[in-house]
């Protein structure tokens, strides 16, 4: 539904104020020992003051734009139930998407589906560097070293991204209900869909409703593909995991899928 028009000039950094503070990544469950990551990188809709409101009203800032509603809950649900390390970003996509490159135009956005984000309607390139430094690098930094911390321990990691989205989009609803999408390597997003058939009901599709054409998989490609270590990206629709209890219900469905995907993964690897 398209917002109301306002007249509120776009919220800009104070010209005073002093380099933003880097905004380090938020790690849970550190000692688990699943070689299971999971990455929630559009956990929080949070806007520090550096950015003001970006223009936003304070619906827009709830909504779908600014983070994956749902999304963290669920991701913390199966780091429970798995013992799964978690990560997850603490900053609104919209000052930056940690899952697109700096050169990206999503990674902040002028406009978000139907929304435009006066905010970051005209960013210069000091700004882009000051945010890119801000958020993205904390994070970048933050995973990479998780997964070579973890590669060195002996528990070679598999990365999975926990995502949500809207079940209505452009105007236009949305049947899938569950899609896992993979970059380069499509074993476990295919290992992840045949067990969603198998143990749930959800509308369970590949590479839906996004794909890597989409330039989607940028965590993925940056931070899985090099090591060759599996990996997939899992999109929820947010009205599945709207309340606590749905994520909790989600969370239940979903561990057992992981479960039996990295179960198929392991024999596809011993019997190759």
């Amino acid at each position: 539904m398209r917002a109301a028009t306002h007249s509120k000039a776009p919220a800009k950094p104070r010209a005073s104020a002093a380099k933003p503070k880097p905004f380090l990544p938020l790690i849970e469950n550190a000692q688990a020992q699943n070689r299971l990551i999971l990455v929630c990188e559009h956990a929080a809709n949070h806007i520090p003051a550096a950015w003001g409101d970006l223009g936003l009203t304070p619906a827009q800032r709830m909504a779908h734009i600014a983070w994956d509603p749902g999304a963290l809950a669920v991701a913390r649900g199966l780091a429970q139930r798995l013992d799964a390390v978690l990560i997850h970003a603490p900053v609104s996509r919209l000052v930056y998407d940690c899952n697109r490159a700096p050169d990206m135009p999503g990674a902040m956005p002028a406009r978000s589906e139907i929304h435009d984000i006066p905010g970051n309607a005209s960013i210069s390139a000091a700004e882009r560097l000051a945010r890119t430094e801000a958020v993205y690098l904390p994070w970048a930094a933050g995973l990479h070293g998780l997964i070579a911390r973890r590669i060195a321990l002996g528990l070679r990691p598999v990365v999975v991204t926990i995502h949500s989205f809207t079940p209505v989009y452009h105007g236009k609803p949305r049947r899938v209900e569950f899609g896992v999408i993979h970059d380069a390597d499509p074993h476990l997003s295919v290992a992840i869909l045949n067990a969603a058939h198998k143990l749930t009901r959800l509308q369970a599709e590949l590479n839906a409703p996004y794909s890597a054409a989409d330039d989607v998989t940028h965590t993925l490609r940056v931070q899985a593909t090099p090591y060759g270590l599996p990996n997939a990206m899992l999109e929820i629709r947010n009205d599945l995991i709207a309340t606590p209890e749905a994520a909790e219900a989600m969370a239940d469905q979903l561990a057992a899928v992981l479960n039996m995907g990295l179960v198929e993964i392991q024999r596809q690897a011993k019997a190759s």
